[in-house]
């Protein structure tokens, strides 16, 4: 079974949502079209990303916990990774779309974290320069929050989605960084992160997954709308 644990994973991840999009209730498999042209493009991204991460050794996969087969220098479990987990996000966005207002947070409150946000991605970008993996994910996740500001974007609704997926990315990532296995299937190269964990969980993870999940949601949201416009 000890090769099989990261799709294990990969599955568990997906696989309640992906049964549950049938629900008449939340039809989201009408909502595919844009969800798999939104992610293709994001994950595009982070793949590349990721490719040249595992290049320099940032981080890296431990072959006990795959299934050996590789598309360029990643694990395919790893591939799948950014299918997986980006559908259950946005399926639960879809979801909680459907009884939150965009309204959850006053303006000026909603306005205050977002320019909270960004002053810490500003300060993290500006204090770890030298450290790879907090640098990169806060300049990419700073440019995503500027122009979630500057375009207007209301994410009030993508950030309660991602508190409420919080558990799940501690079992998932948890077990991904070594929590309850004998060795991490996802090691990192601390010299290039804060070497501050939650848990095992690098505390950059936790923003990493904001990000992914952030231009999944918009990227759906631009989509669908884009497509019943062009439907009216």
């Amino acid at each position: 079974m000890k090769p099989y644990t990261y799709l294990i994973i990969n599955v568990a991840c997906i696989a309640i949502p992906f049964f549950a999009s049938f629900y008449k209730k939340y039809p989201f498999y009408k909502e595919w079209k844009h969800f798999l042209l939104a992610n293709f493009i994001v994950s595009s991204i982070f793949i590349l990303w990721d490719i040249y991460f595992t290049k320099l050794q940032v981080w890296g996969f431990n072959s006990e916990y795959l299934l050996g087969i590789n598309i360029f220098n990643l694990p395919v479990e790893e591939i799948l990774f950014f299918i997986c987990i980006p559908y259950a996000c946005v399926f639960t966005y879809f979801v909680f779309k459907k009884y939150l207002s965009t309204n959850i947070f006053s303006k000026k409150n909603y306005s205050l974290l977002i320019n909270v946000l960004i002053l810490l991605t500003v300060i993290s970008s500006l204090l770890f320069f030298k450290k790879m993996y907090t640098f990169y994910t806060s300049i990419f996740l700073l440019l995503t929050l500027l122009f979630v500001k500057f375009k207007r974007i209301n994410i009030s609704v993508i950030i309660i989605s991602y508190l409420a997926i919080i558990p799940f990315f501690f079992i998932s990532n948890g077990i991904l960084t070594g929590s309850i296995i004998d060795n991490p299937i996802v090691w990192y190269d601390d010299s290039q992160n804060l070497s501050f964990r939650l848990f095992t969980i690098p505390i950059e993870d936790a923003f990493y997954g904001f990000l992914l999940i952030t231009l999944n949601c918009i990227l759906f949201d631009y989509l669908k709308h884009k497509s019943l416009k062009k439907n009216m």
